[in-house]
């Protein structure tokens, strides 16, 4: 990196669901969700780099390439493309801005993004989410370093909805209640740290297809009803005990994932044999991935390397809650 470079770094944290309570479909597609997610601090870091300042554009993208440098397995596709949520959210911020100030000619210079990704890959953890959250964060310190213009937090919320459903959660971070679909959120107050064990079995699963395989199973099984009331698993977070909150961990999509992909159902019965370590293992968000909540560090710890050296075809880390949202870097 030459003396002339300068970069804005910002990281945001990858989540699991605590509870996943899943309504009815909903005009617009989306299912109606009262979800409580828990940020972990596994964080995904964006680093916008600007080698040459005079060189600018007036139009346009700012953004010149994209390089991730993968920390968890590389998947199949290359990602490094305009249709990245982290580009979508730094031409988003860029867009906003010029749009606000109403020149359009806002002369910008020309960046790189470079992700460092530790989150699993389409794993139900919200990486590409917290990636595009960490753009939005980088961008508008980009703006307000070269043109003296950044976006309020409301605004940048705003663009976070439109990016994504999960994206409002990452900029906000710590422990939250989401509601409609997953974005409208409100503070979830608890005690303490808990330790996580994620558990990516690599089986792809389609979030859109986990919905309609719930729509699906539920047509076929009434038992299969929305569980939407959070009060218990609030009640639990309250007494920082991960017994307490084990009891009331809820996905409903889990039945879907393991209908999709039953190796997660063995998984899962494999980690909770861990009787010694875990306290109760769920699907993460649409799946694949397994989130086993420890009885503390040392337990999660030990099931990390008990899980590395005893299951075939796994990634896993482990990792505590909850975590800050998206925030810059120093």
């Amino acid at each position: 990196m030459s003396s002339n470079t300068r970069e804005i770094v910002a990281s945001a944290p990858g989540k699991v669901n605590l509870h996943l309570g899943v309504g009815n479909a909903r005009a617009d597609g989306y299912h109606e969700l009262v979800t409580v997610f828990q940020a972990v601090e596994r964080r995904e870091r964006v680093r916008i780099v600007v080698e040459d300042e005079a060189a600018c554009v007036e139009s346009g993208s700012v953004v010149v390439g994209m390089q991730t440098h993968f920390h968890v397995d590389v998947p199949d596709e290359d990602i490094d493309t305009p249709r990245n949520l982290t580009w979508r959210a730094v031409d988003a911020v860029v867009d906003a801005v010029r749009a606000r100030s109403g020149v359009q000619g806002l002369s910008l210079p020309k960046a790189k993004l470079v992700v460092d990704k530790h989150v699993f890959v389409a794993g139900g953890m919200a990486g590409g989410s917290a990636d595009a959250a960490a753009g939005l964060v980088a961008a508008n310190a980009y703006l307000e370093r070269y043109c003296g213009e950044r976006l309020s937090e409301e605004d940048l919320y705003d663009l976070a909805v439109g990016l994504g459903a999960d994206v409002p959660f990452a900029l906000h971070g710590h422990t939250a209640l989401g509601t409609g679909r997953g974005d409208a959120l409100v503070e979830v107050l608890g005690r303490g740290t808990y330790w996580w064990v994620f558990c990516n079995p690599k089986i792809g699963i389609s979030t859109g297809k986990a919905f309609e395989t719930l729509d699906d199973l539920r047509h076929d099984n009434p038992a299969l009803v929305p569980h939407l009331d959070t009060a218990a698993l609030s009640q639990a977070l309250v007494t920082g005990d991960p017994r307490e909150l084990a009891k009331h961990l809820h996905n409903d999509l889990e039945a879907a994932a393991v209908a999709m992909r039953p190796r997660i159902a063995a998984l899962i019965t494999r980690i909770e044999s861990e009787t010694e370590l875990v306290a109760r293992a769920i699907v993460s968000g649409s799946g694949p991935t397994i989130a086993a909540l420890c009885f503390d560090e040392d337990a999660a710890r030990t099931l990390e390397t008990v899980l590395r050296d005893s299951v075939e075809g796994v990634e896993v880390f482990c990792t505590s809650g909850p975590s800050a949202g998206a925030q810059l870097e120093a």
